[in-house]
């Protein structure tokens, strides 16, 4: 006899479909599990056999061959010990089928108390049957409510071998977990706020501007000027997250299994801020099973990248392709995987070693050799794709002891978000989400331009030396802040300001 049980594997994001067939006949006691299985996958043998002893049931006599179709791919993980499970004690009667488990998926990891753990991934898994048109998951209780995103399929959380197998022999009517296509409503409230900012108006504003347009930022200026701290509160600004894209995000960190049962959905825009010693597989992911780097982890939020030339070269120049393409392509010998990276790039740095480079009061104490040596580690390329670069320089006591209130992070974000709205109907058909996003064709044709805003940016790339990509992103930056003024045409004063929050790499490289 053979039984066949419905399960998936996992590559990158990426579920694929997997047959657990398993056949017993009366030969020597034998347990075998073939179709390119690794480590962790052999020793499932070891897991289901305790398992069901832990739930009061019999392992059976005889030869048991297990096969995990398509046989020509690698099998990793232990996603698959239940559909295992399920397959053995079905083949050899220990439990009596009486549901339709033929249209069903498996999905889970046993512990040798008979308990089902969670396991990675799950969200991708559960599309993943959907679009092969099952019509019911079983899985671990702690990916349920991530697998109920998914509209058209049944998600019954398991938590134990004895409770599956009630469920399979029709003792115990399955849980099922009811469809929230909604999102778990984000909190408004933010324990940092832009308010706490004292003084840097020109970098309050550069920060509403990126977040109205996606725009990669970099702050530059000495220690205390609050760099670290306007970047940690970009999130308190920027626009809440749709379906769509939280769904993104929810897939990303389920495949690295960095969900909860308390958080199962991304409903918050991440901010991701590494260390500058980590590596370069850390930022850009991969690893024997590919797993997404810390790029990827901030798709659709913020990467910061505080002290940006303390990161070695390397680091910063894997970020080049990730920042024109908007995603990470990892080839290995079991195949390539995509991972989307589309991320608000926010650097912060001193601009020498010491930091006091141009200080009014503080005296640098760097040798010219030494700032330009400095300086060097950020590379030509990189700074072309930061569109807007501002220096902070050192509050003055009035700023910092003044009594006037700054704005809130509220009132900025609204802003932010009728600026987005306003760009949102002009890309209805272009299938972007943000002006940083356009095309070359898209801003020949979205960003129409006066005579004297034509004038100002001839000028200016004339004057400045700038490249054709700068020449892009300028006007990136022009069309955000004409939507943050309400206007179609881009103006000379959108130009000229654009132009402005541009030109500080000129003075330090």
């Amino acid at each position: 006899m053979v039984t066949v049980i419905g399960s998936s594997g996992l590559f990158g994001i990426d579920a694929y479909e997997v047959r657990v067939e398993c056949s017993l006949m009366s030969k020597l006691d034998r347990f075998e599990v073939i179709g390119l299985p690794d480590n962790a996958v052999k020793e499932s043998r070891y897991r289901i056999v305790t398992a069901m002893q832990s739930a009061g049931y019999t392992m059976p006599e005889g030869e048991i061959i297990i096969n995990l179709a398509p046989a020509d791919r690698k099998k990793e993980g232990s996603s698959y010990d239940v559909a295992m499970l399920v397959a053995v004690m079905v083949t050899a009667g220990v439990i009596e089928r009486k549901i339709d488990i033929d249209r069903s998926c498996f999905i889970g990891e046993l512990s040798l108390t008979g308990q089902i753990s969670p396991v990675k991934g799950a969200l991708c898994m559960a599309i993943a049957a959907r679009e092969r048109g099952l019509r019911r998951i079983y899985l671990p209780a702690e990916n349920a409510a991530e697998a109920a995103m998914v509209e058209g399929l049944e998600v019954c959380p398991i938590a134990s071998v004895a409770q599956l197998a009630a469920c399979i022999e029709g003792r115990e009517t399955p849980e099922i977990m009811p469809h929230n296509p909604s999102l778990t409503a984000p909190s408004t409230v933010f324990a940092e706020d832009l308010a706490d900012v004292k003084g840097q108006y020109m970098a309050k504003r550069a920060l509403e501007i990126a977040a109205a347009g996606g725009h990669n930022l970099l702050l530059i200026g000495p220690p205390g000027t609050g760099k670290s701290m306007l970047a940690r509160r970009l999130p308190s600004i920027l626009p809440p997250m749709t379906f769509e894209e939280a769904l993104e995000s929810t897939k990303l960190y389920s495949t690295a299994g960095m969900l909860s049962p308390e958080q199962p959905v991304m409903a918050q825009r991440p901010f991701r801020a590494p260390h500058h010693t980590m590596s370069q597989v850390s930022l850009v992911g991969g690893g024997r099973i590919p797993c997404p780097g810390e790029i990827s982890l901030a798709h659709n939020g913020v990467l910061f990248l505080d002290e940006l030339p303390e990161y070695a070269k390397n680091i910063t120049d894997a970020l080049r392709q990730p920042l024109e393409d908007g995603e990470v392509s990892i080839t290995r010998a079991a195949g390539r995987c995509r991972f989307p990276s589309r991320f608000m790039l926010v650097a912060a740095m001193n601009p020498c070693r010491c930091g006091y480079y141009g200080h009014p009061t503080h005296p640098c104490t760097c040798r010219p050799q030494d700032r330009r040596q400095y300086l060097s580690k950020i590379s030509g390329p990189i700074l072309d794709r930061i569109d807007i670069q501002v220096e902070m320089p050192a509050p003055s006591f009035d700023e910092l002891s003044g009594a006037a209130p700054s704005e809130s992070s509220a009132v900025v974000r609204q802003r932010v978000i009728d600026a987005r709205a306003f760009a949102a109907a002009r890309f209805a058909e272009e299938g972007i989400r943000s002006n940083a996003q356009m095309t070359a064709s898209q801003i020949r044709r979205r960003c129409p331009m006066t005579q004297e805003a034509s004038e100002i940016l001839r000028a200016s790339f004339d004057t400045l030396g700038l490249s054709g990509r700068a020449h892009d992103r300028i006007l990136r930056v022009a069309r955000t802040i004409a939507d943050l003024a309400g206007s179609e045409v881009i103006r000379e004063e959108h130009v000229a300001e654009a132009v402005q929050l541009r030109s500080l790499d000129r003075k330090y490289w």
